[in-house]
This record gives structure tokens, sequence and C-alpha cells, in this order.
């Protein structure tokens, strides 16, 4: 007899460096999938340092890498306690955790060279916690020929599609957008920054970790001789399929576009919001002109300030009003949809289910994602 489901555990931790989000899944035989419980913790800051440096090239990295995996896999470790306390459940209820890792360079261009890294000891995991690890999730799909991203359209066609053309924005250090049309076609890519740039840039001038509800990028004016600069970069251009991270859009990146203007900080902050609203919105129009409904999910949606801007935009870009809200609008927190995902992506792993998205990859083919690190 077929279990009516099963739990999984999702973790991620984004681009953005903001911390680690646990999220326990009920999932049935069809994939269905919903949050039974979440624990969200920030990173220790020595460990975000660490991890920060390696998105950039630097001495005896190798080593550094390596200890960060396992600094990386610890952390996870106590993640997974407190929400299987949390749950009160023990390790042997859980099927396998779905872990990401922390992405520390992406190049899917350099053909039969192209490599991702995501660092990570999934064997330490799986060792501390007691339960089967599912990791390295982009790596087969990049053997194919794909980008091994974004790797997300396929959960969210699974959990939000409706009898419309409906648009998934995810706004987590970088954004993607999935394409949702009401006759079943499925299509995604990523589309540039997301809360990264905007991150950093109040990490450097305020000393925050991010733009609570974008309240400092209220308090300036958006440059349009900056953003144009900006959104002027050939990534925003390029078809799909597409990705990119902190290897295309970075604090160097934007100080080649700020050169030796001189711009108030508050105002290069409300530039970034603009260019995190304007690349998503542009990108929607160029592929998916008819989306009536748009759902944001990830810290972005968070931000209040974003969340307005991308209403007010739309008015401007779409001819027809288009709906704009939040994953909380189907039950499910904004910050918690990527995790899920990853639970997701674990259970389809165990499940033997192809999940990759050929159509938004660039992939030859559907391919079973990840490696399974057994307890």
């Amino acid at each position: 007899m077929t279990k009516p489901y099963s739990f999984y555990i999702g973790l991620m931790s984004g681009t953005s460096l903001d911390g680690i989000d646990a999220v326990l899944a009920k999932i049935g035989p069809n994939g269905q999938t919903s949050a039974v419980e979440a624990v969200s913790e920030p990173f220790a800051p020595e460990l975000r340092k660490t991890l920060f440096e390696l998105q950039t090239p630097g001495s005896n990295e190798l080593h550094r890498e390596k200890q960060a995996g396992n600094a990386l896999a610890l952390a996870y470790a106590v993640v997974v306690t407190q929400l299987l306390k949390k749950a009160n459940l023990r390790a042997t209820d859980i099927a396998a955790i779905g872990a990401h890792g922390q992405t520390i360079r992406h190049q899917p261009h350099l053909g039969d060279f192209a490599y991702t890294h995501q660092t990570l000891n999934p064997a330490l995991l799986a060792e501390k916690t007691g339960i089967d690890v599912i990791a390295d999730f982009r790596s087969r799909d990049l053997a194919a020929g794909g980008h091994g991203a974004p790797l997300v359209p396929a959960f969210h066609a699974q959990q939000f599609a409706e009898d419309k053309n409906l648009a998934i924005l995810n706004i987590g250090g970088i954004a993607n957008l999935t394409l949702l049309s009401k006759n079943g076609e499925v299509f995604g890519f990523d589309c540039g920054p997301g809360n990264m740039l905007l991150d950093a840039w109040i990490q450097e001038h305020q000393g925050n970790a991010f733009d609570e509800s974008g309240r400092w990028a209220l308090q300036g004016t958006v440059n349009e001789t900056l953003l144009a600069k900006m959104l002027s970069d050939p990534f925003f251009a390029k078809a799909p399929p597409k990705s990119t991270g902190r290897d295309d859009f970075h604090m160097n990146w934007l100080q080649e576009k700020i050169a030796s203007d001189n711009h108030l900080a508050e105002d290069v902050q409300a530039s970034l919001l603009h260019l995190t609203a304007q690349s998503a919105l542009e990108a929607l129009l160029r592929h998916a002109p008819q989306t009536q409904k748009l759902i944001v999910c990830g810290g972005g949606a968070k931000n209040k300030a974003l969340m307005n801007l991308l209403k007010v935009k739309a008015q401007h870009f779409f001819k027809e009003p288009i709906e704009i809200t939040t994953s909380d609008s189907v039950g499910i927190d904004p910050q918690l949809v990527e995790g899920l995902a990853f639970a997701w992506l674990a259970w389809a792993h165990k499940e033997k289910r192809p999940a990759n998205l050929p159509a938004v990859t660039g992939a030859k083919g559907s391919r079973i994602l990840g490696a399974c690190y057994p307890a």
C-alpha cells in the first residue's frame, strides 16, 4: 500500500548569505507538498564572512573552501536538530534532506568545461543528522548541456499552477522567473540581481545585513543615468536559457557603473531597488506579455518598498492590469518557498523522477538530479 505522505527536509542558504532556512515538508505520492514546520537561523558572522570571501579567488582557497563546507554542514545539522525538536520528530521519521549548499562559483558558459560549485560536505551532514542527504542538484543538468539553474520552476509548476497565465518571481540574492501558461507550458530563467547588491551596498554603507522594508532606499532618489547603465549589462538582453550569480553581479560591477560619479549612497540604494524591479518586469514583458498574475516569493517579498515599486512599474509596463501578490496568498510563507523546493527535489531524486526542465535550463533532456549520501 502506498504511504499517504513522507517527510522531507529542505535546506536553503541563498546568494544573499543571510542565513539558513530549514523547512519540514510533507510530500504525497504525486509530489503534493506542504510546509509543516520551519526554522530560520542567521549565519554566524565568521561563517558568513568566509563564504562571502570565497565568492572571489584568493590564496589557499581549496583548503578554505573545504573547511567552509564542513562548517556549513555543521551549521545545517544544528538547524535540522532544532527543526526535528520543534516538530517532535526523530531522524528516522525523515525520508531525506535536500541540501542545496552555498554557491561560490557558477560558470555554465564553458562548454565541456562548464561547472557550478556549491560548497557543502553532505557526507558530514548525513553523519551528524542520521538522515540521508541529497545534494549537488545542479551538476547533472550541467553535464547534459544545461545551466544547472534555475531549478525551482518544476516545483513552482507543481505547486502554483492555475487556470490563468501565471508568473512566479523568486527574489533571493538573484531573481528568477517561472512562467506558467494556462495551457500547461512551463518556462523560466534568472532575470538579474535580486537582493544581493541591495544587501551588499547597505552592508558597506550602513553596516546592516539588509534594507528592512526598503526604508533606506526610500530615503534616496533613483538616478536614471545610473539605472540605465546597469540595465545596459548584456545579461539582461541575453535570450534564455540563462542563469547568473555573483560571478556576474558583484560590488566591483557596481563600482564600475558608478565610476567617478558623485552619488549619494542612498540614491545608489534607490537605483538598485529600481534595478531589481525593472529588470524583472522587463523580462516578464518580453517573454510573457499575457501574464495575468505575478506571485512573488523569496526574501524580496518581505521588502514593502520593492513590492510597491513592482506594482507601480507594472501599471506602466503592461497594457492590461496584472495582479501582483506574494505566495502568502496561496498559503506559503515567501521565505520558505525555496526550502520547500529543495525538499521536493530530494523527493524527486528518491522517487527517481527527473526534476529539471530542459526548456528552462537548456539541457539536452530530462535528468534525475542530485547525489545521495546515505546516513
